[in-house]
């Protein structure tokens, strides 16, 4: 199904002004940052033809979709958490400390956020209850508030315009930052898995065991003796 404004427009119609799309990439990784891309849009009606889900596109057509997002909406972001906040902190509060740290980013262009949509079915953006004020200093610096309302977009990446713009901006960034740390550790595959758990990535982390950029805190495999 190809992308729309529909969700956005419901949010315009509703008397937000500026509408964020957010999306993911990484969290399955074993090994790099977790990203998370946002786009700010106000009313309109177009978009970058060709503009879907980055992992419907093939990387050459990211790059060049991540190319004609440059002057697409008001504001555009890409926040990270490393590999160490992923294992201090939880992959759900990481991705929440990524998202504040694009969100913040927005706000520092002078965009006001009226409205999120969030990709998925579980908000990991807006703190629970019991961690309203948490104790965590990377969280409190990043976090902006008060968090705009937040909608979830089941398959968001699919359907909604600023989601998949997201989806793309995050994939384009994170996939750079993989190749470039591939230069410094190439026996990982990097350039290729991107940090995931591909087979050569798996039997490298068996032969050469673990690096800073691996999440240590999850199940990986052990260093052979």
């Amino acid at each position: 199904m190809p992308v729309s404004l529909e969700h956005e427009a419901a949010l315009w119609d509703a008397g937000a002004r500026v509408v964020v799309g957010i999306d993911e990439v990484g969290r399955g990784a074993l090994a790099g940052p977790v990203s998370v891309g946002v786009v700010a849009l106000e009313r309109c009606d177009t978009w970058p033809v060709g503009l879907a889900d980055s992992k419907l596109l093939s990387p050459k057509r990211r790059v060049a979709m991540n190319d004609l997002l440059v002057g697409f909406g008001v504001a555009r972001a890409v926040g990270h958490s490393s590999p160490q906040e992923i294992d201090d902190l939880g992959i759900v509060a990481a991705l929440r400390l990524a998202g504040n740290r694009a969100l913040a980013s927005i706000a520092a262009s002078g965009v006001h956020v009226d409205a999120i949509l969030l990709d998925g079915k579980h908000d990991w953006l807006t703190p629970p209850a019991d961690d309203l004020f948490s104790n965590h200093a990377q969280e409190a610096d990043a976090a902006t508030s008060p968090l705009p309302p937040v909608s979830m977009v089941i398959k968001g990446d699919n359907l909604c315009v600023t989601i998949a713009a997201g989806s793309v901006l995050a994939k384009v960034e994170r996939d750079a930052i993989m190749e470039r740390l591939h230069e410094d550790h190439p026996e990982y595959g990097w350039a290729g898995n991107k940090g995931y758990g591909a087979e050569e990535h798996l039997a490298a982390i068996r032969t050469h065991g673990t690096t800073d950029q691996h999440r240590r805190s999850w199940k990986l495999p052990e260093r052979d003796k």
